[in-house]
């Protein structure tokens, strides 16, 4: 049996997930040239306002999912490849939840 914590932590997970926006996010900067990518760069390609999509940022940096980074006026989001273990273990899927071949198991 999955012990109630781990289930509660994988919700927490699973929720911060089942956006769409918040899964594009993820693929936008999982596939930027540097791994990580501007707040200022991610709103641009989506029909949402900058606050929507701090928005959506803000929760998967809540649910740990990302890592956030303030330089000057723009904060800089990475993926957190550790909190997404978890899921890596239940499924396959996009890349960022695949362990890339520099990443230790």
């Amino acid at each position: 049996m999955l012990p109630r914590a781990h289930a509660e932590d994988l919700a927490v997970l699973l929720k911060a997930l089942s956006d769409p926006t918040r899964l594009q996010l993820l693929a936008m900067i999982e596939n930027s040239a540097a791994g990580e990518a501007c707040v200022c760069d991610l709103a641009e390609p989506f029909d949402m306002s900058q606050p929507a999509i701090s928005h959506h940022l803000k929760i998967l940096v809540n649910a740990g999912v990302l890592n956030r980074d303030k330089r000057g006026a723009w904060a800089w989001y990475s993926i957190n490849p550790a909190r997404l273990e978890p899921l890596r273990q239940l499924m396959p899927g996009p890349a960022f939840l695949q362990v890339s071949p520099a990443e230790p198991r």
